[in-house]
């Protein structure tokens, strides 16, 4: 790489390392693996620089590679089978919320309830227990604003499929963070399967929307 490409390499990606730090520590769970993860990725970068197009999103390009690097280094020793099996139920349950409990519209639900009790602290805690596929992109569309076509370019699937992860993972959230909710007493509990099959068409809160509601 000559002088002027490593210019162009360190103006244009450095200032997006907070956010492939972030998107690092949501799929490796741990701050040592995700700052090897990191090092991995701009290494990579730094390698295929001259793949980058100019005038597309960067931050989509080294999302790509954090992707593509986690899936080789991590995903092959199946370190998130726990996770997919221990949610299984709550994937399945996406259409009745019996794990879920109800969202209803106008009560307080879990998510402006944990909105209250720590926006930042409620969201991570709950991501890291998806399965990663979900919680990426949730992540890319709720915390980094990506459209559906710049995360599907990301994940490498088609767009349908795009929505499809970011619902359900929407979905596994409500269920992860609804009995906390309860437990605070700022949700109400599930009362009856009559109530349960009133919420089947409740939608799921974007964390973009989540988070505007703790800053209200």
């Amino acid at each position: 790489m000559d002088a002027t490409a490593r210019r162009a390499f360190e103006t244009t990606v450095l200032p997006e390392m907070d956010r492939v730090f972030g998107m690092a520590l949501r799929l490796a769970r741990s701050r040592p693996e995700a700052e090897d993860l990191v090092q991995e990725v701009m290494i990579r970068a730094y390698r295929f620089w001259a793949s980058f197009k100019p005038g597309t999103s960067v931050r989509s390009w080294l999302f790509t590679i954090v992707r593509n690097t986690f899936i080789t280094r991590y995903h092959s020793d199946n370190r998130d089978r726990a996770a997919v099996t221990s949610l299984a139920a709550h994937h399945e349950s996406a259409t009745d919320d019996a794990a879920c409990g109800p969202a209803p519209a106008h009560t307080l639900n879990p998510e402006q309830a944990l909105a209250q009790l720590g926006v930042r602290e409620g969201i991570d805690a709950a991501l890291q227990q998806l399965p990663h596929e979900y919680r990426m992109a949730v992540a890319l569309a709720d915390i980094e604003g990506l459209s559906y076509k710049e995360i599907a370019e990301v994940l490498g699937c088609p767009i349908g499929t795009v929505m499809s992860r970011i619902y359900r993972g929407r979905r596994l959230l409500h269920g992860l963070l609804y009995p906390a909710a309860v437990e605070q007493g700022l949700a109400p509990p599930v009362p009856n399967a009559a109530a349960l099959r009133a919420a089947r068409s409740a939608e799921p809160v974007s964390l973009a929307a989540y988070r505007k509601r703790g800053t209200a």
